[in-house]
């Protein structure tokens, strides 16, 4: 979510958007709930507008 929304605006929508397609459960509650991360980005990204070919997120190099 930091690389989509920024670090503050993310963690702002996974705290306060209310995602009607997880019964208005906020991301933050979802995954608490055990919903799985992936369905709830793709519920944030829809909500949100984002295009679907930046749902997979930026490829982040794997530490040594």
């Amino acid at each position: 979510m930091d690389a989509e929304f920024g670090a503050n605006y993310s963690r702002m929508l996974a705290d306060t958007l209310a995602l009607t397609e997880l019964e208005s459960m906020t991301a933050t509650e979802a995954l608490n709930k055990g919903v799985k991360p992936k369905e709830v980005f793709a519920a944030i990204c829809r909500a949100q507008d984002v295009p679907e070919n930046r749902w997979l997120g930026v490829d982040i190099e794997p530490k040594p």
